[in-house]
């Protein structure tokens, strides 16, 4: 799919890059490719639902959910108020899963591994609470 000038035009304003910025951006094919692969994912919302929680000092429970855009942007106005940093640090790496398995054409649904916890190791091993999450794409 070709990109159109007024597409790249607004993505070199969007990030701020220089001309010379720019060049080095077009010049890489996977930037295209995300370009035109990436409306898809932008109009989905990643979840990490809080699937088990005992102790958690930031009150945590079973059915919690953390908002991302397709991006990867948390939704701020769209979450609880409070999220835990131990909870929401270990879901980076499968945001980014997410997006690079939509990026190769595969469904993002399908990753494997799409269960992170907060680093938090609970009560029984001289924590005090623990958080298991389970990411999807909705």
């Amino acid at each position: 799919m070709e990109i159109s000038e007024a597409t790249w035009q607004f993505f070199q304003q969007h990030l701020g890059y220089s001309d010379e910025e720019m060049a080095l951006f077009r010049a890489n094919p996977r930037n295209a490719d995300v370009l035109t692969t990436g409306p898809a994912l932008i109009r989905q919302t990643i979840v990490a639902e809080v699937v088990e929680a005992h102790g958690c000092n930031s009150q945590h429970k079973v059915g919690d959910r953390f908002l991302f855009d397709g991006a990867g942007n948390l939704l701020t106005a769209k979450n609880p108020d409070r999220i835990c940093m131990g909870a929401l640090y270990p879901l980076g790496p499968l945001v980014y899963a997410v997006s690079e398995l939509h990026y190769a054409g595969a469904d993002p649904n399908g990753l494997r591994f799409n269960r992170t916890g907060c680093f938090d190791v609970g009560v029984r091993c001289g924590g005090w609470g623990r958080v298991v999450m389970e990411v999807r794409v909705e």
